[in-house]
Parts: C-alpha cells; structure tokens; sequence
C-alpha cells in the first residue's frame, strides 16, 4: 500500500446516494468523471475482473463462445429493425467527418445477428450461442446511485440462434440455468422473477433482481406460491363480467366543490348514501387520467387511463406497457384544446376514439363488464352514479397501469396475496424469437432444402451494476465487505506498529502466501500513519480477512480478523502461512 494507486476518503462525496455509492468512492475503487461516467481505479478493476471471471466460466461451461464487437457501431443495422428512432434520446448519436451516422452502442442484438448471417447458411450449423463482455452506453436522463444507473457500463451480452422453437427453449433455460450459477457464486441474495420485454420484443422474459432496499424496481412475490414478477408485468386478474340487471339507470347528482376523489367521497356519504348501508369509498369510484405520448417518430397522440379511484397510475408499469413511447401528463395548454373536458368533473362520455374528443379511452382490468362507477359527469359540479361498464360506456381496452399494492390478490393462485419488494436488475433473459431475424433477414437451409428464419434468444448480465450489488449487498456501518471469491485480494495484512521487526515479519509472511498462490495486499506504509488509521482503511476497503502484525509478534503469533463476523484470533506465526491458506481456501 505504500505506492498503490490509492487514496481513502473520510468523508462521503456529495453526489453519493446509495451507501455502496459512497463506500466504492471512499474506499477508492471508482472516481466519478463526470454524471453516470466513472474511472475504475485498481482496486476496483480487480474486483470488476473477478466478476467478469464468474460470468466467462459459466458462459463457456454452458458451450457459449466469446466474441467481441466494437462500440462504435453504423446506423443502418439499427434502421433496419427500426431501433434508431425507438430508442428516441436514450441513445448517443454521431457523426464522422463524412457526415455518416454512428452510435455508441447500447444493445448489440443487431450485430450479434448480422455477423450469423454473415457466416453461417445451415440448420447444420446451428445451435449457437455467442456471448461478449463490453461497454455499453445509454443517455440515461437521470443517472443515479453511481454505478447502479450510469450512462456508460460494462454488459455480458450473448444470444443464442437456434432453428425451431423448442431449440430456443433449450437455449433459454440452459442460459437461465447459467446465470442461477453466476448470482449464486457472486454471493448476493437475489429473485428470479417474470418481466416484460419492452423494446427488446418476444415473449418469454424473466428478470434476476438483487433484492435491496435501494433498489429502483420493485417486484411483488405472492404469499401462497411462488409467483414472482416485476410490477410491470403484474396482470391483474380481472373480474368474471357481472349481471347488471338490478342496477338502475345511471343518474348525475350535484356533488359542487369535489375536484378530488377525497372530497368526492366524503360528499357522496353526506348527500348520498348508498342504499345498501355500506359507506362510499374511494375504490367505488373512477378516476380518469389524461397523458400524452410521444412517439419515438414524433408524433404526438393523447390517452385516458381509467382506474379505481382508491389506486394511482404506476408511471414505470405504464411505461413498461407502451415503450418506446415516452409518457407525461396532460399539459395546461393541451388541455384547452379540449373544451368537453372538464377539470375534475371527467367522465367516460367524452373519452374514447370514438367521442367528441377522439382520446383512446383505456382502462383497468378491474373496470371491466358489469361494475358499477361513479365518475365524472362532465359537467362542472356533477358526478353520475350507477355508470354501468358494458352497459352505460366502452372503453377502448384495457392496460395494466395502476399500482400493485402489498395484499392485491395473486394472479396465479385462487388464495395467495401479493407483498412488494424493492431489487436491482441484474440480469435479464429473453426469448426474442424471430423480430430481428426476420428484419435483418437471417435465415438458414433446414433439413429440406428451405429458407427458415433463425429463431433468438438474448441473455444480459451487468457487470459494472453487479459490482455495485454486491457491494449493496455485503457492507456493514464501518465499511465494505466483500465476498472471498470476488474480493479485491484474499488476504490485507497489517503492519500494526513501528518497529524494524514488524515489516520484516510481514513483507517475508506476504511473500510466502504470494508464493503459495494467496492474493495479498500489504499495508506496509509507515510514516505518520498510525495503525488506528492502517485499520480502519482495511475494514472500509473490506478484504475478508485482515492479518496484524504487531505486539503479538514478540510471543510469535499474529492476529486473524474475519471482516464479515468480526471474531478474531490468534496464530503462530510458524503456522500462519499453512492456515491461511486453508482459511482462504475454505
């Protein structure tokens, strides 16, 4: 330590989010260069290796082979499956001296592909499953929690080319089963959990989520069974259609001064009451909200999302429903436009393609045929009662966009009940089928002679972002605390002391676990650095085991500390190479 690359901080930096954040800062492994932008400094490079290592080993046990592609990529792959305008801003566009278009890339599905059809022509060549280890970049709008959302990172990609269907399945879960393995071994607790594919396309999706409470998805998990999917691609089980028969005819009665569904509530049980004794509740009513999509293309369109009132729309289930699209609410100027919109007082009757307004009409699985509402009368201070789904309006269709709330029914199970989490992604395996086959025209000779498009699966991990989860997920108040198998060294001795004898007893004790194959970093800095300053910056740099030679040392025996549990002990000196090794081994 006396000349590596390396300055600790006492002091959190200021941009500093989330506590892995600040300790891969602080304990210098990363220095941000600009938002979302980091340099990894030794010791986080040799962390960031021994992950890499992890992913390659089980990549290539499951017979995928390493490629690598550059980042740096040409526009008209991208056009041809229409990514270069659905990716919107998310990506960084450029151009060279030439005037021809680039992009850093974000995603390498198109090149994987490309270099297939390049290659390869017959069903006798495939399966195959390509994979690489590369940096990737995104124009993220908000970069956050240092390297668990930045705009450049590290990727495992790979993708598997398989003939039929039941081809890709096998590759689908032989990379599924892959990656159990890689999170496994990276030693973090983790869910597997069902997911939407978005952009990407196809349809079997899963997502491997590092459970914590800094995590930005959420993920719901049910009680009873062992369902468990992002929020996003939570399907609310609807309600079987209900007979509407005894229900009278839908009425509007002034309910002045109710712009909010509290307000209305409390004016229904005043004005109102229900005849069958039960209180109005928000649950009873609908709420209509306005929003605006912007097409990656630029054009611009508007849409109403219908919902319990009790519930509130879940912006990333929403985005998940519509992406590419990007979504924002209704502005004031736009809502002008619509003079049969009323603020407040907004009903079914002006919503739908098919009414005045023109406004695709969505909504929640829940309102579906039968239920009875009470919704905005479209008139300033009136609410109509008794709104028949099925009966009295329409919707357009259906989406998923409302909240999913601890208790919400299991939509897998007749008895189960959901319960939200919080987790990272890292690691997300699709089955893309055949979207950029098709596109890009990748196609093989079956068994008869024919032309057949190549069917796909992809499989990511993030490298960088796993870096970060499993520091997320190991620290502790005073520091990092890495797991053996992907710590920076396996052994941080500790020259505890002044004296001639002390460095002379570690530098020949770290020289004979080097030769042994024992990955050892030496605090041999003396100086004014006092041995309270030595431990405190390994338990922040956080190798699994500490060694101090010190006072010990006159009765031949060195102390042993476990980073993670803390217990201590003592061995002899004579000794300590051999146990060592099997304390590192172990």
């Amino acid at each position: 330590m006396s000349h590596l690359f390396l300055r600790t901080l006492r002091d959190d930096p200021n941009d500093a989010e989330v506590p892995s954040h600040k300790l891969l800062v602080r304990a210098g492994y990363i220095r941000r260069a600009a938002p979302g932008i980091y340099s990894w400094l030794p010791l986080g490079l040799r962390v960031l290796a021994r992950v890499e290592a992890i992913v390659r080993e089980e990549m290539h046990a499951i017979g995928a082979q390493e490629v690598h592609f550059p980042a740096l990529l040409p526009r008209e792959p991208y056009e041809a499956t229409n990514r270069w305008t659905e990716y919107g801003d998310g990506i960084f566009r450029l151009k060279d001296r030439k005037d021809a278009d680039y992009l850093l890339g974000p995603t390498h599905e198109e090149m994987f592909t490309l270099l297939v059809k390049d290659l390869y022509g017959s069903y006798k060549d495939l399966p195959v499953s390509l994979f690489q280890i590369q940096t990737k970049y995104r124009d993220e709008a908000r970069p956050r929690a240092g390297l668990l959302r930045g705009r450049e990172f590290i990727m495992k990609d790979s993708y598997s080319f398989d003939l039929t269907d039941e081809g890709l399945q096998k590759s689908y879960d032989d990379h599924r089963a892959a990656y159990v393995k890689i999170f496994d071994r990276l030693g973090f607790d983790y869910a597997v959990v069902k997911a939407t594919s978005g952009a990407m396309g196809g349809s079997a999706s899963e997502e491997f989520l590092a459970r914590t409470d800094v995590g930005e998805d959420t993920y719901v998990r049910c009680t009873n069974c062992d369902y468990a999917a992002n929020v996003e691609a939570v399907t609310v089980r609807a309600p079987a259609p209900l007979a509407y028969d005894a229900i009278g005819a839908a009425h509007a009665e002034d309910t002045p001064d109710t712009p909010t569904i509290a307000t209305l509530v409390d004016a229904l049980n005043a004005d109102h009451p229900r005849a069958d004794g039960r209180e109005w509740t928000a649950a009873d009513t609908l709420k209509n909200v306005l929003l605006t999509l912007k097409h990656p293309d630029g054009t611009v369109e508007h849409l109403a999302v219908g919902l319990p009132g009790d519930r509130e729309v879940d912006q990333k289930r929403l985005e998940g429903q519509l992406e590419p699209i990007e979504v924002e609410p209704m502005s004031e100027a736009t809502f002008k436009k619509f003079p049969d919109l009323v603020k407040g007082y907004i009903g079914p009757g002006v919503l739908g393609s098919e009414s005045a307004t023109g406004i695709r009409y969505l909504v929640d699985p829940r309102v579906s045929e039968g239920t009875a509402w009470v919704t905005g009368a479209d008139q300033q201070g009136k609410h109509v009662l008794d709104l028949v789904a099925g009966r009295d309006f329409t919707p357009d269709g259906t989406i998923e966009a409302a909240e999913v709330r601890d208790g919400d029914a299991c939509p897998h199970c007749e008895s189960g009940t959901l319960e939200t989490a919080k987790g990272i992604e890292m690691g997300h395996v699709f089955q893309l089928g055949r979207k950029y086959a098709e596109a890009l025209g990748l196609q093989v000779q079956d068994e008869g002679g024919k032309l057949a498009t190549v069917t796909m699966g992809s499989y990511g991990i993030g490298v960088t972002r796993a870096v970060a989860a499993v520091a997320e997920g190991t620290l502790d108040e005073i520091g990092l605390c890495w797991p053996r198998n992907v710590a920076p060294y396996d052994l941080h001795i500790v020259v505890a002391g002044k004296g001639e004898e002390l460095f002379e007893a570690a530098e020949k004790l770290a020289a004979d676990l080097t030769a042994v194959g024992v990955d050892v970093l030496l605090d041999d800095r003396g100086g004014k650095v006092s041995p309270g300053v030595k431990f405190k910056d390994a338990e922040l740099i956080g190798v699994p085991t500490i060694v101090a030679v010190g006072r010990g040392l006159a009765e031949g025996v060195v102390e042993v500390k476990d980073r993670r549990s803390g217990e201590t002990s003592d061995l002899p000196l004579a000794d300590a190479v051999e146990q060592l090794v099997a304390i590192v081994s172990h």
